[in-house]
């Protein structure tokens, strides 16, 4: 009996092989460290002169550059480094000279060749602990959020008692209580028992002043604890929908003690656009253009956010309709004209508030306001002499469009008036991630560049590569010829992980990494059962032809078996795990199958080359020859 393929099945191993070959050869172009430069705005251009402000900056600090470029339609501009470690110097500089209205981020750029990236061949993500990313620490500003809520009950109340039509003055005193005035003790009581019903919640305290019948209305403890921890977590919802949206693999987004969050976005290739999307804290609230006859005390004056209306101002009513908490769904779209705008979807209560609201205010005028949270930077000295940044936050408010309500509005409606289709989708991002229940601010902004996991690389390529070595130096030793065949199909099988972890878009963590150096292990597992299986076949007399041929056809199930085990071990580890813990099953998960490729048909198919076309009377495996 002759061992040989039919040749097909050379062909379909040559072709695999090539494959695997040419999407895992991107991996071998190293990308440049790189400076990225976009505006804090999407609609924001970045032209020439700002380019060359960045690169004066970076001349006279002597950081050495190459091949700047604007990109995307003026939306960004990236200035490739020399060096890795000018990264963050070249960052701190440029940021300074361009101001406050530019992001500044640390980026790799890539350098495959388009011949390649034509056919979609890029190089495997690298995680932060490899390549670097971005790292977030937000503090949730939970007693704006209480400050917040505690609006909403004078809304509430004010509304209340104008429904049930008790007369009375209702404002926020200094303590940030509900503050009644009312003229009548029966009219106190009255009001007392509308906002026990409305606000069951509040706290009421009657107080008798000079000719006045108070009634102030708080919060409880248990109340305000409950408003906290419900800012904090739907901040955390929030933010793990705005990293969803980004798209990015393997993100890490937890709480991290009271009211502190900690995201991270390893092995991103944009990380300008995460920190605009991650940082833009915003809102919007919807409330009515105030009448020309109302009451200064009732009504506030903020400026058009549309550069085309600079310096454009309306008078909106104090009383907020709904805010962007309120919606569910949103997408970009365009109207009949061609313009940009966002459809809108509110929940339930959202729908029935905004009804209520336009229903009897049919041709009024209602506002859009865009309430974002900025920063100001300082640089200031500390004792030692050093300079330091400050970043001083504030609440930037301004209109997006001010249209006239036509008809009754419901749960579904639309925003116009914006500037351009990246406003738009930028909108629609924002809101369909979610409002954030509390202003949040940046203790800690750090981009890991890739010089902190270039020791981690260099160590893990290393593990792989003594490793492959030690293997491999067993195998032809013990082995012969077929350990030589093996250690060809080892070294097919790591390209083939490469390639489908780069198709793939899996990120490559440290985890990873000794997922590889275990995969290595496995794959020569599997030949060592075939070649177990070949010297068993020879001592029980069959011939050198037929003792390959039921070595590898009786291993094949014990190797399945064996390996079908530890796959379901991974799934699992993929389905419960996070962040490192993913990035090891997936590798593990690939390399599994992989090494079973090469290990049962790679192998053969060298071995039936070597000895399927001649009568072989002997073979030397496992240390000694066996006829």
């Amino acid at each position: 009996m002759l061992n040989k393929y039919p040749l097909w099945k050379y062909l379909l191993v040559l072709f695999v092989l090539a494959l695997g070959a040419f999407y895992a050869a991107p991996n071998l172009y190293a990308p440049d460290p790189a400076l990225q430069i976009t505006g804090q705005s999407s609609a924001q251009v970045i032209d020439q002169r700002t380019l060359d402000l960045a690169l004066d900056a970076l001349d006279e600090a002597g950081i050495a550059y190459f091949g700047e470029t604007i990109q995307d339609d003026g939306r960004s501009a990236l200035v490739r480094l020399r060096a890795a470690d000018a990264q963050l110097p070249g960052q701190a500089v440029v940021s300074r000279a361009l101001g406050d209205g530019f992001i500044v981020a640390l980026n790799l750029a890539q350098t495959t060749p388009d011949w390649l990236g034509d056919y979609g061949a890029q190089p495997m993500k690298l995680g932060l602990d490899l390549s670097g990313g971005v790292h977030f620490k937000l503090e949730v500003d939970v007693d704006a959020a209480i400050e917040r809520r505690m609006e909403t009950y004078v809304n509430i109340t004010k509304r209340a008692l104008r429904e049930a039509r008790i007369r009375g003055f209702v404002s926020q005193d200094e303590a940030g209580r509900v503050e009644g005035r009312f003229r009548t003790e029966e009219l106190r009581e009255q009001a007392r028992a509308v906002i026990a019903e409305s606000s069951p919640e509040l706290v009421l305290d009657r107080v008798d002043g000079d000719g006045e019948w108070l009634i102030y209305a708080a919060m409880s403890e248990v109340t305000r604890r409950e408003i906290a921890e419900h800012a904090v977590s739907q901040n955390l919802t929030t933010l793990r929908n705005r990293v969803n949206e980004l798209g990015v693999s393997e993100p890490l987004v937890q709480r991290q003690g009271q009211n502190r969050i900690v995201v991270e976005l390893p092995g991103i290739q944009d990380t300008a656009e995460a920190k605009r999307i991650l940082g833009k804290v915003a809102n919007l609230e919807f409330r009515l253009v105030a009448r020309a006859d109302a009451a200064a005390s009732e009504k506030q004056r903020f400026e058009y956010r549309s550069p085309d209306r600079a310096g454009v101002t309306e008078w909106l009513e104090r009383d907020v309709i709904i805010t962007g908490e309120r919606v569910q769904t949103a997408q970009a779209s365009f109207d009949q004209n061609g313009q940009p705008n966002v459809n809108i979807s509110l929940d339930s209560e959202g729908g029935l508030l905004m009804s209520r609201a336009t229903r009897d205010n049919i041709k009024r005028r209602m506002g859009v306001l865009f309430i974002e949270r900025k920063y100001r930077t300082r640089y200031e000295t500390d004792e030692q002499g050093n300079e330091v940044v400050v970043k001083v936050p504030y609440d930037e408010k301004k209109l997006l469009t001010a249209p006239v309500i036509q008809s009754a509005l419901g749960a579904q409606f639309q925003i116009t008036g914006l500037d351009s289709p990246l406003e738009s989708s930028e909108l629609a991002l924002m809101l369909r991630a979610g409002a954030l229940a509390a202003p949040i601010s940046f203790v800690e902004e750090r981009t890991v560049g890739p010089s902190l996991g270039a020791e981690n690389i260099r160590l893990g390529v290393k593990s792989v590569q003594i490793g492959l070595s030690l293997v491999a130096l067993f195998m032809v030793i013990y082995y012969r010829v077929f350990g030589l065949c093996a250690v060809i199909a080892l070294s097919c099988n790591l390209v083939l992980l490469v390639s489908v972890m780069s198709i793939l878009g899996a990120t490559l963590t440290l985890p990873g990494i000794a997922g590889i150096v275990l995969t290595v292990g496995m794959a020569v597992d599997a030949n060592v059962l075939i070649f177990s299986r070949i010297r068993e076949e020879l001592g029980n007399g069959l011939s050198p032809q037929m003792a390959i041929h039921a070595g590898f056809e009786r291993a094949v199930a014990t190797i399945f078996d064996a390996n079908l085990t530890t796959l379901i071990v991974a799934v699992i580890l993929y389905a419960v795990g996070t962040g490192p813990v993913k990035g090891f099953a997936v590798t593990l998960s690939v390399g599994i199958v992989t090494s079973m490729f090469t290990a049962i048909m790679g192998t053969r198919a060298l071995v039936n080359l070597i000895y399927g076309g001649r009568r072989v009377k002997s073979l030397a495996i496992g240390g000694r020859a066996a006829a």
